[in-house]
């Protein structure tokens, strides 16, 4: 443990904790405080002024990263008919109907994403409590309720993630891991930030992004200079 610590000592010195990074120091910044042994995550975390308590500001929808997050993900598709086949044939994990319903409410939890289609929204019903409480319940905002699975499932193993603000107002995502070369983590930002900013409900009113940071899974926060962001939006 102290050896640990004295490493993440090291590391921390190497942040200014009172300091507003512009995205470029900190990106650079971000892959000099690698401690651990294993490949950690390059994360961004957002607080917002939104009030997800009302309806209109419980922002959520997903993002397509263009080099993915370094993640294997574990699909599963509910669905029933020609559409299983058509699952697995494009890669997801798992597909099927009733069996894996038994096995979710059994405490079955081996998979990452759940997909759907709309037709079995009724039976995932009650499993609504399991699976919101793990941020899994299929919703058409998150783009995981649809009639076209294979694409649904390419494209969430090419690196589509879904995100929803939790009830602090605050939105945490994956940008990747620290052994991806540094111009593909900048890409990932990009369409990260450019998709939470448009994410803005017309409802939130004064300052939308509140503090923004990014840091690796065992490293300290790099707070970014939210002023800086907008170069990042796209029309």
């Amino acid at each position: 443990m102290a050896k640990l610590g004295k490493r993440m000592t090291g590391v921390a010195t190497k942040v200014e904790k009172l300091k507003l990074y512009s995205p470029e120091e900190a990106l650079k910044l971000v892959f000099e405080t690698k401690s651990a042994k294993f490949d950690e995550s390059v994360d961004i975390a957002f607080r917002l002024g939104v009030d997800p308590k009302h309806a209109d500001q419980q922002i959520r929808g997903t993002v397509i990263l263009p080099h993915g997050t370094g993640k294997v993900v574990r699909t599963l598709v509910i669905t029933q008919g020609e559409n299983v086949d058509k699952a697995l044939a494009a890669g997801a994990d798992f597909a099927g109907s009733d069996e894996y319903i038994a096995k979710i409410s059994g405490g079955w939890f081996d998979f990452d994403v759940v997909i759907a289609t709309p037709d079995m929204m009724p039976k995932l019903g009650r499993l609504g409590k399991v699976l919101g409480t793990k941020g899994l319940m299929p919703n058409p905002k998150s783009g995981t309720v649809t009639t076209n699975v294979a694409q649904t499932v390419e494209e969430f193993k090419k690196g589509k993630i879904a995100y929803r603000v939790d009830k602090f107002g605050s939105i945490h995502l994956p940008m990747g891991k620290v052994s991806f070369a540094p111009e593909k983590i900048i890409e990932n930002f990009k369409v990260v930030v450019d998709a939470i900013i448009k994410a803005k409900p017309a409802t939130s009113k004064g300052v939308y992004l509140r503090s923004v940071g990014i840091s690796l899974t065992m490293g300290p926060g790099i707070k970014l200079d939210t002023g800086l962001l907008s170069k990042y939006i796209t029309e």
